[in-house]
């Protein structure tokens, strides 16, 4: 029988992740990305989650089907795509109708997307119903519920495909109507800002904000782990977003979390956002 078949586009930490999780389910995944150096990336990031892969489950991880490629025309026979790129509103309207040209009829778009309204992304497609929102959490191979976000003129063929597809993967989805932010960010991102006022301000450290958050309201990692683990980068271009849609104060990103991208501490994978991370 012939693996199915999935596009990744976008090589990042959550597309390199997305497409782990993916060959690991038997998928075989063709990874997409204009910028060799991110590929090569990608290419390292999976290697590492082998072996840590190997190292929790003592025996030896699966081989995994992932092709590298830098152009869309890759994607011409996949069986469903997963959309990673730059949260970017302007960018990814821009690469939508040039993804929908290499796409065969009916191909599902699952749009990886922080806080971009899903019904926007679709605008201008002859097949708006293909895209749907699924938001992955970072890491991918850790959290079994995703997002799945029903834009208005998303299909039922479409959520099916995602259903199938994240069925695949081990995990479970909630699916919610479509608005900048969805769920999570919408209400997310507020806490990830005012957290950083707190920081910014010497009321408490990173460590004492998330361990309150923890200890108090029961959470597995608190806001500004969590935010190290988006990307400090990420985080900023979603409140962005969010501010450009809603237009309110809890939207404004404070200069605390700008600096930090301009001195490049983005988190986990520049080795320093919040907190520090050996071996990066």
């Amino acid at each position: 029988m012939t693996p199915p078949t999935i596009g990744v586009l976008g090589a990042g930490v959550i597309g390199s992740s997305v497409a782990h999780a993916a060959a690991v389910a038997g998928y075989t995944v063709t990874l997409v990305d204009s910028d060799p150096a991110a590929l090569d990336t990608a290419r390292r990031t999976v290697r590492r989650h082998q072996r840590l892969a190997t190292l929790l489950g003592g025996t030896s991880a699966p081989a995994l089907d992932i092709r590298p490629a830098t152009d869309l025309a890759a994607l011409a026979d996949v069986g469903f795509v997963v959309e990673n790129t730059t949260e970017s509103e302007r960018a990814k309207r821009a690469l939508y109708p040039e993804l929908e040209k290499v796409l065969a009829p009916g191909t599902t778009i699952a749009a990886n997307t922080s806080a971009v309204p899903i019904g926007r992304l679709a605008e201008g497609l002859t097949d708006p119903g293909r895209v749907v929102g699924v938001h992955f959490m970072n890491p991918v191979d850790r959290i079994d519920m995703v997002e799945v976000v029903r834009g208005e003129d998303t299909s039922d063929a479409a959520l099916r495909d995602v259903d199938l597809m994240l069925r695949r993967l081990g995990k479970k989805a909630v699916v919610v109507r479509d608005a900048p932010g969805f769920v999570i960010n919408r209400v997310l991102m507020p806490v990830v800002n005012l957290a950083a006022a707190v920081v910014a301000d010497g009321v408490a450290t990173p460590s004492q904000v998330d361990d309150l958050f923890k200890g108090c309201l029961g959470h597995t990692s608190g806001p500004l782990r969590t935010a190290d683990l988006i990307g400090i980068d990420t985080v900023v271009r979603t409140l962005e977003v969010l501010h450009e849609h809603y237009g309110t104060d809890e939207f404004v990103t404070h200069p605390a979390l700008r600096r930090m991208v301009d001195q490049g501490r983005l988190g986990a994978k520049s080795g320093r956002g919040f907190y520090s991370y050996d071996g990066n």
